[in-house]
């Protein structure tokens, strides 16, 4: 089955960089949403926000680079462990209420907790990488 996924490496490497890039910018141009997603007990949000901004778009740039690839990898799969509390926080809790009209926010709630799961496939993705390769396979 691996063999058969062999031939999306290459893209799905820069679609997951441009996931990550645009994660990143998004927290600078719209930090609310980010900052009320992070769990009350944890300091300083919106510094978390920025924080984790800056993060996402270097590990986004990073496993473009074959020298980085591997280490950024890494770090995509730890980063996406570290804000696994704010999704849980976003499933369960009613942030989602501030912005939303009702009807829409039971829904993104939903999408919320479906994304829960979600999550060890973000993290699968991102190991993908973090296995050596020669650069002529992807």
């Amino acid at each position: 089955m691996s063999r058969s996924l062999d031939r999306y490496k290459r893209p799905l490497l820069y679609v997951m960089s441009t996931v990550y890039l645009v994660a990143g910018v998004a927290h600078f141009l719209a930090p609310k949403p980010f900052e009320r997603a992070v769990p009350p007990q944890f300091p300083r949000p919106l510094e978390l926000v920025y924080l984790s901004g800056i993060i996402e778009i270097v590990l986004g740039v990073g496993v473009l680079c074959r020298r980085t690839r591997q280490v950024s990898a890494w770090g995509i799969v730890a980063l996406l462990i570290a804000v696994f509390p704010a999704n849980v926080h976003i499933a369960t809790s009613d942030v989602l209420d501030e912005d939303l009209p009702p009807r829409v926010a039971r829904l993104a709630r939903l999408v919320a907790l479906v994304r829960l799961p979600f999550q060890a496939v973000l993290v699968a993705w991102a190991w993908w990488y973090t296995k050596p390769i020669d650069d002529s396979q992807l």
